[in-house]
């Protein structure tokens, strides 16, 4: 509080009007009139505020005008402690880059990637979900329905800040994963949404999600919404230029698999991991497989060529080749396949071929390939746990914003979970039953004082497990 108005408070105070308190919600300060009254449920006195006006350091008190005036309505005096000090530790390494990218706005853009990160909440709800949060920080954040509506849009036209974001999470990775999703709309407003080819050859115009997800850590790096109609191709090379990623070592599902792809690769200098689709004219290279290891209780001989400026990786996955092995001929005695192609496709089963312009020990390799899998869960994470694939919205610049907003939020979610991976409790608590179990402490304004509620012994104990310390000391 700053002198002026602590002054106008004494003086209020010295001609007997009591109950008066000011709260500050950055350089503003409110009004309030504060009485206490017993809690039921608590078993204890609460403080209960009635909004009546604001300070201005020229005007003096300005007394609201109800819905007409800016009214932030009675204080919350018990808040979600837990969940909103867990929220703040994971989005940490976001707070100083959104505060650089985004000097006028990164409050309201940290309040609501915060709130997205658990789950689904409509721009209807944000409000009243944010003013459940506790807020240590003293976030200034207008989550009101229309306040928003207009964010998403502010960040969704500035791709420079959202760039600035992306680069210095990027910094930190030296191998990244890339892949292509859809997510579909009916809005005849957004002009991304166009029908294009999708793997569940579903017949709707689609928007393009381009991401980048960091082999080293598991992080999201970077993500785009793009037209449904463009070519992957296309996609990729953008993506590359706008990232500035030389240097660092790509790997690609073999979905992109092509000689385009591997020249423009080659173009633009990027060290790549690229796996052959099961017709490439690649798997007829002698090969030999002279070496062996054991990946995940699963043997696997290898081998690798040089060609060119390409190295071609050779796995065999022999359980993986039993498999496909019996799958085969399940085909041929159901009549799908004929002998010629069972012969034809048993040349191959089990097979793994990888080109890259990276020679490394084929282990390496393999298990550089592997963490590609990590970029589809990301995918998974995005569209079903946090529901960001679920478009409402009337216009390209809030898609754009949205899907900036959900990356954030994505991140933050990942962060979560590799607390609990390191503690070896992923497989028995989701980032979100995380939140909801520490949602259980509270903090509550009695007075002049803040208290947290009381912390169970079991989330004492899950906080010792994860090793995240933010809950006050007994």
């Amino acid at each position: 509080m700053e002198q002026w108005a602590r002054d106008w408070l004494e003086g209020e105070r010295a001609r007997g009007v009591k109950r008066l308190e000011i709260k500050n919600r950055g350089p503003k300060h409110y009004v309030y009139e504060s009485t206490t009254h017993w809690d039921s449920v608590l078993k204890k006195r609460v403080k209960t505020s009635n909004y009546k006006g604001k300070l201005d350091p020229e005007q003096g008190f300005i007394e609201s005008k109800g819905m007409n005036g800016l009214d932030f309505g009675p204080v919350r005096n018990v808040t979600e402690y837990g969940n909103a000090m867990l929220l703040r530790e994971a989005m940490e390494d976001l707070k100083p880059l959104l505060m650089t990218a985004f000097p006028n706005n990164w409050e309201a853009i940290y309040a609501l990637s915060m709130i997205r990160t658990c789950g689904n909440v409509p721009l209807k709800r944000c409000k009243v979900v944010w003013e459940k949060l506790y807020n240590p920080s003293m976030i200034s954040a207008n989550m009101n329905p229309g306040a928003v509506s207009k964010l998403l849009r502010a960040v969704g036209v500035d791709r420079e800040a959202q760039d600035i974001v992306f680069r210095g999470i990027l910094d930190h990775s030296e191998q990244l994963i890339y892949d292509l999703s859809t997510m579909f709309s009916r809005s005849m407003s957004i002009l991304q949404a166009e029908k294009g080819y999708n793997k569940d050859k579903i017949h709707l115009p689609q928007i393009n999600l381009a991401l980048l997800c960091s082999a080293d850590t598991g992080f999201p790096t970077m993500i785009k919404s793009v037209p449904g109609s463009v070519r992957d191709i296309s996609t990729l090379a953008n993506t590359i230029k706008e990232m500035n990623i030389s240097g660092k070592t790509l790997v690609l599902d073999r979905g992109f698999f092509s000689e385009d792809v591997i020249k423009k690769l080659s173009e633009l200098k990027i060290d790549f991991v690229l796996p052959t689709r099961r017709n490439s004219h690649y798997y007829d290279v002698r090969i030999h497989l002279t070496e062996h290891f054991m990946y995940h209780k699963r043997l696997i001989e290898c081998g690798k060529r040089s060609v060119d400026d390409i190295v071609i990786y050779k796995f065999e996955d022999l359980d993986l080749k039993l498999e496909e092995t019996k799958t085969l001929y399940l085909k041929l005695d159901e009549g799908k396949i004929d002998k010629n192609e069972l012969r034809e496709k048993l040349k191959n089963a089990g097979t793994i071929l990888i080109l890259s312009n990276k020679d490394m020990p084929e282990q390496a390799m393999y298990e550089l390939y592997k963490k590609r899998e990590r970029v589809e869960k990301l995918f998974d994470t995005y569209k079903n746990v946090l529901d960001a694939d679920r478009l409402y919205l009337q216009d390209d610049e809030s898609v754009f914003g949205h899907v900036f907003i959900s990356f954030l939020s994505l991140y933050a979610y990942c962060k979560l979970e590799s607390l609990l991976k390191k503690a070896g409790l992923n497989g028995k608590i989701s980032p979100l039953d995380l939140l909801l179990q520490y949602s259980k402490v509270f903090h509550l304004e009695i007075g002049d004082n803040g208290l947290i509620s009381e912390i169970p012994k079991k989330l004492r104990d899950l906080e010792k497990k994860i090793g995240i310390h933010v809950f006050p000391t007994e």
